[in-house]
């Protein structure tokens, strides 16, 4: 189980960024949109990296299960204050969380397990990693999923790709299907001016040939959504009321 109420900690690498809430990642009301959350996680990790050495082109990082807490709604704030770090090591995968404060108090608590491959792309044993192992507090992950695939009585709808979902990697991006979750979320009539826990299972990657299609099922305020390609399911969301 991924635990986003870590608290900071008290020694070990954690590293820092800013970023300004723009135009594009808002919605209509201001509100800053889990997509855009997503891009933000996603940068910050990549900075972090880049900067100590474990990032491309020799360690390649792809995203294997993520929880964000909303605990607090980006409403009216127009800067982000992140916070990262890694939150637990596993031969293969390493965890990492970050913490989200923005200047009219908004608050959100992320954490996630990635998978690391070497320079040739296939999974690679973690060695030597002090510069993050510290931070750990001597916790362990697991790649385990834990989202259900959605059962075949779930309604689907085509989900139509754009080449510009597609990064350096060749398959859709992470942040992408965060869209997803937001137009899905919304269509149901979920609140997402409300606290709430969102989180997401990559199962296997989507590329840009696939026919997707978004096997929906809402129970109130809890949504399930399924990223399949024919029989397949690449991903799993889910997005529930913050207790």
């Amino acid at each position: 189980m991924l635990d986003p109420s870590l608290p900071l900690p008290s020694s070990g690498r954690t590293f820092s960024a800013r970023r300004r809430v723009r135009l594009a990642d808002m919605d209509e009301t201001g509100r800053l949109r889990l997509d855009a959350v997503a891009r933000f996680l996603q940068d910050v990790a990549i900075d972090d990296v880049q900067e100590t050495g474990w990032g491309v082109p020799d360690h390649l990082w792809f995203v294997r299960r993520i929880r964000v807490e909303l605990r607090v709604p980006f409403l009216s704030d127009r800067e982000v204050g992140l916070v990262t770090w890694c939150s637990g090591l596993a031969a293969i995968a390493a965890g990492r969380r970050w913490s989200l404060a923005g200047d009219r108090g908004g608050r959100i608590e992320v954490d996630s397990v990635w998978i690391h491959l070497g320079p040739d792309q296939r999974p690679a044993r973690i060695q030597s990693f002090g510069v993050y192992a510290e931070a750990t507090g001597g916790r362990a992950v697991s790649t385990r999923l834990e989202l259900p695939a959605p059962s075949d009585a779930a309604p689907r709808s085509a989900w139509a790709l754009r080449s510009t979902d597609v990064d350096l990697h060749g398959h859709v991006n992470n942040a992408v299907y965060w869209q997803a979750v937001e137009e899905v979320t919304r269509a149901a009539g979920v609140d997402l001016r409300a606290p709430l826990v969102a989180e997401l299972d990559y199962r296997d990657p989507i590329d840009l040939a696939d026919r997707v299609e978004l096997a929906t099922l809402a129970s109130g305020r809890d949504i399930a959504l399924g990223f399949c390609v024919g029989e397949t399911v690449r991903a799993v969301a889910r997005v529930t009321p913050a207790e």
